[in-house]
């Protein structure tokens, strides 16, 4: 690389240096630590924070946060990939309003959206009053404050984040190999199960990874929505650094969510290479 191209590369490699590898390896130092009784840190190397996460309690809350992640992500790819799919058919001209009504919901800061939810769900909310009006419900439903409202909110939160990378990978998809398939004999279920579907997969890959990290860490959904029923890993290091002041512990969950993440990362990429040799055989076929 010439001397140009390492001024370049230097801005972000020094960016994720000081705001991403520095602060990252401070929190893998603070998760090999102690605490007084006091809540103070104290660097006396130990693994009593990993291990501590092999309680059971600990252990049912990592496996209630994974399920809560797959289901988000499960149903955010059921309900994302036909909207995207459909946005992509409309005309040009339409186009871009139904991306941008996808995308209104980042401009509002997520913590009102949540309470936005909370108004609509309530007992005295606008769902329940709606039903008693029409004389379908006799009394107020509680739909807030379990797993169902959890659900609900994460993933009309996550939703966007699945709708955009699909809508962007069927934007790409080159139609003429669609032709080729109808010109072949096959019908538009079995171009779409042959040939458009797996050409997508690598929108699907960035969705799933987008949804399913955000999913293990959120926490202000099932704070507020879920209220103490509710209670995932992200909320658990919430309460050890503001709460419980056991900054290690918190530390210590929050390297191994890193981990998982790393993970779904690697997964990514495998599909990425997956995606591509789809997209070869298909272009052979065709």
């Amino acid at each position: 690389m010439n001397r140009s191209g390492k001024y370049v590369i230097a801005p972000p490699v020094l960016w994720l240096l000081i705001f991403f590898v520095v602060p990252l390896l401070i929190v893998v130092a603070v998760s090999f630590a102690s605490r007084t009784a006091y809540g103070q840190v104290v660097f006396q190397w130990t693994w009593g924070n990993y291990v501590r996460l092999f309680d059971g309690l600990y252990i049912s809350i990592f496996g209630k946060t994974l399920f809560f992640a797959v289901v988000t992500t499960v149903c955010t790819i059921l309900l994302g990939y036909p909207l995207a799919y459909y946005i992509s058919c409309l005309p040009s001209r339409i186009r871009e309003k139904g991306l941008l009504l996808c995308m209104i919901p980042f401009w509002i800061n997520f913590l009102i959206r949540s309470y936005a939810w909370v108004i609509i769900l309530r007992t005295q909310g606008v769902l329940n009053t709606f039903l008693l009006k029409c004389g379908l419900i006799s009394s107020p439903v509680q739909f807030l404050y379990n797993d169902a409202a959890v659900f609900v909110g994460m993933i009309y939160a996550l939703l966007p984040f699945m709708v955009l990378p699909v809508y962007v990978s069927i934007e790409q998809l080159d139609r003429r190999l669609l032709e080729a398939a109808a010109d072949l004999g096959a019908s538009p279920f079995t171009a779409f199960c042959k040939v458009t579907f797996p050409l997508t997969l690598p929108g699907i890959a960035a969705g799933t990874i987008l949804v399913f990290i955000s999913s293990l860490g959120m926490f202000i959904v099932p704070d507020i929505m879920g209220g103490a029923k509710t209670a995932l890993i992200g909320n658990v290091i919430q309460n050890q650094f503001l709460s419980a002041r056991d900054w290690p512990f918190g530390a210590a969950l929050s390297i191994v969510l890193a981990f998982l993440s790393l993970i779904l990362i690697a997964l990514y990429m495998k599909a990425i290479r997956v995606g591509k040799g789809a997209t070869s055989h298909a272009k052979y076929l065709a």
